[in-house]
């Protein structure tokens, strides 16, 4: 009998002490994130470190990849889906089975899923894609900049995605560049009031939190990401990609406050620019962003490259792949976007670590810096998706919200020409009104770039109200709504239209596709505002990335209306021209004349736009109230 009690003690002895070699605190939700950081990364080879700092593109990965590379994060691309027109459920499906190839790796290091939600959930099918930053500027409405976080966030988690490569902070001082409908505005207070956005992405930092650390609610929310860092939208010319040439103290005035409110706001990650700042990369840019962004301000999140950012820094790119490895590692940054080259961006990071060039304090810091975004995100507690959020995505309530951005974000430039009084709001009984314009009856024209695809594209790729069926939404039933595109002189001559709603506007492009030295439209959108206009008293509404060329067409224009880029609720757009609500808009950037003076911004000794920083034409319902 006292032998078995002597076994039995021993068993249970065994078994004790195998329990408590099996707590880990990292594991240990009740454990300081700090706490779990440390013991985490004290169990971490150099291989799984590495991994952590690796992401790769989804159309490269499987659970097999992520498994054997020890990766931590994945992007989806611009245009990068589970296929055409994949529900919530795909998705969810797909970013799960990542996920378990992570959580099957020897640590369970869960992954941490990248998108560019950047007006919506904007790659993917149904989402609701709300107005680009050019428009949320005018409104100068950052708890409206907020909700719109707040949705963009539930929509992003209903297809199973917890981090967001948004919001774009860049101040845009030149037109010419083919990301300016990224930015707010030309000026950084607007920018920086719409770092609001944060806690709308990300949770509402609490009282007595630590300063500067990244914030992000486990439930219903994503990690954000404040980009691009710093300079990008004060290229010289407005070439994407291109030098900044700026003295310090304009950096600091311009383009580095919205920064400063980002990180106060607890903004989890903070990517790098392509652009280079007084001729130096900002890939390689070690003062920046060690110097400053980590050692002076403080910032505990990560740092993320662009992808294939660190390829860009030879000529041609990838041409040195591990010089490039080397710097940008060296300079600060903590995840690299790679997105297919893995294998080769692993190999060379662990040749420059074990031969010393890059030391492990480096790789620590980086380290360091994901888990703890990963731990305090509660991926580690919750590393699956599921379907809970689903009903959020393209949701009749995100859809309201997006129509009332698209009604702030409008700015009445013109109303009423030779005397003849204002033509907006415009009458909703009427005979016969005519709509023409290639972006009367598109959706992608709507949107813009990042939607669906990359770059977008025409056509009606998504879910949406265009706006043409918004006119026709709004007008009296016993009013006929004739569309014609492009119509000819004759046919506007043998129709009595009481007025006619003419909308152009540039088609789609992302980054460099959409740099433009003149910025004009297409000569058929000037033919088809000519034609119309000389015939038929009309509005002409502008749907565009930024200010383009109209001065010469103006005289001809009844009324004229800037819609930015609105994405898929077009009815917010008939909601104020048919005089539901005002025109509320102010310009956020100004107006040139022409692109020979670009570029010009407000506060310029030599400022003569066509339309000036802050202008906008007011309207009450039904009835025009003042102007400017």
């Amino acid at each position: 009998m006292g032998r078995i009690t002597a076994a039995v003690a021993l068993w249970l002895w065994t078994a004790a002490v195998a329990v408590a070699a099996e707590y880990m605190k990292y594991k240990d939700p009740r454990q300081p994130v700090e706490v779990r950081v440390r013991d985490l990364m004290s169990r971490m080879t150099l291989a799984e470190k590495i991994g952590q700092m690796t992401q790769i593109e989804r159309e490269v990965s499987s659970a097999d990849v992520i498994h054997k590379y020890l990766i931590g994060s994945i992007v989806s691309g611009g245009g990068s889906v589970p296929w055409p027109q994949a529900s919530a459920e795909d998705w969810v499906d797909m970013v799960n089975a990542f996920q378990k190839g992570a959580l099957s790796t020897r640590l369970g290091i869960p992954l941490i899923y990248g998108i560019d939600a950047i007006h919506g959930n904007n790659n993917v099918y149904k989402a609701t894609i709300f107005p680009h930053n050019v428009g949320l500027g005018v409104t100068r409405d950052p708890e409206l900049v907020k909700r719109i976080g707040a949705a963009t966030a539930l929509e992003a988690r209903a297809t199973g995605i917890p981090y967001s490569f948004a919001p774009c902070i860049a101040v845009c001082r030149d037109p010419r560049w083919g990301r300016c409908y990224e930015s707010y505005s030309e000026d950084h207070e607007i920018v920086q009031m719409m770092t609001e956005i944060i806690p709308g992405l990300q949770g509402e930092v609490p009282p007595n939190y630590p300063n500067n650390f990244p914030f992000v609610l486990p439930r219903g929310k994503v990690a954000g990401c404040a980009k691009h860092f710093v300079g990008d939208g004060g290229t010289a010319y407005g070439i994407n990609e291109n030098d900044t040439v700026i003295a310090w103290n304009e950096l600091q005035d311009i383009h580095m406050p919205a920064y400063l409110d980002s990180i106060r706001k607890g903004v989890a990650t903070i990517m790098i620019s392509y652009s280079s700042l007084n001729g130096i990369r900002m890939h390689a840019n070690y003062d920046l962003i060690t110097g400053y962004l980590k050692n002076t301000l403080k910032f505990e999140g990560f740092v993320i490259s662009d992808m294939r950012g660190i390829d860009r820094l030879t000529d041609p790119p990838h041409s040195n792949y591990t010089y490039s490895v080397q710097v940008s590692i060296l300079a600060g940054l903590d995840m690299i976007m790679v997105p297919d080259a893995y294998k080769e961006f692993i190999d060379d990071l662990t040749l420059l670590v074990n031969a010393k060039v890059i030391p492990m304090s480096r790789i620590n810091d980086a380290v360091r810096r994901i888990l703890r975004v990963k731990f305090i995100m509660g991926l580690f507690e919750n590393p699956l998706a599921d379907l809970s959020f689903a009903h959020y995505l393209g949701s009749q309530e995100h859809r309201e919200l997006a129509r009332e951005a698209v009604r702030k974000s409008l700015v009445l430039l013109k109303n009423g020409k030779d005397g003849d009084g204002p033509l907006v709001p415009l009458p909703t009984r009427s005979e016969r009104i005519l709509v023409a314009g290639s972006h009367a009856d598109d959706i992608g024209n709507q949107c813009g770039g990042w939607t669906i695809d990359w770059n977008g594209h025409s056509g009606n790729i998504t879910v949406g109200t265009t706006i043409l069926t918004a006119v026709r939404n709004s007008v009296d039933p016993e009013t006929k709504v004739i569309y014609n595109e492009n119509p000819e002189v004759e046919y506007l001559r043998a129709n009595n239209f009481s007025y006619a709603i003419v909308v152009v506007g540039e088609p789609p492009y992302a980054e460099t596709s959409g740099d433009s030295t003149t910025l004009t439209l297409d000569e058929s959108a000037y033919a088809t505002i000519t034609n119309v206009c000389r015939a038929v008293r009309c509005v002409v509404v502008l749907v565009t990335g930024r200010p383009v060329v109209i001065e010469p067409y103006i005289s001809e224009i009844d009324a004229l209306v800037a819609a930015w880029l609105p994405g898929t609720e077009g009815q917010g757009i008939a909601d104020v021209l048919f005089g539901e609500y005002g025109f509320t808009g102010r310009l956020a950037r100004t107006w040139f004349r022409t692109a020979d003076q670009l570029p010009m911004n407000v506060g310029d000794a030599l400022y003569d736009p066509l339309f000036p920083f802050g202008y906008g034409l007011v309207t009450s319902p039904r009835v025009v109230r003042a102007s400017q």
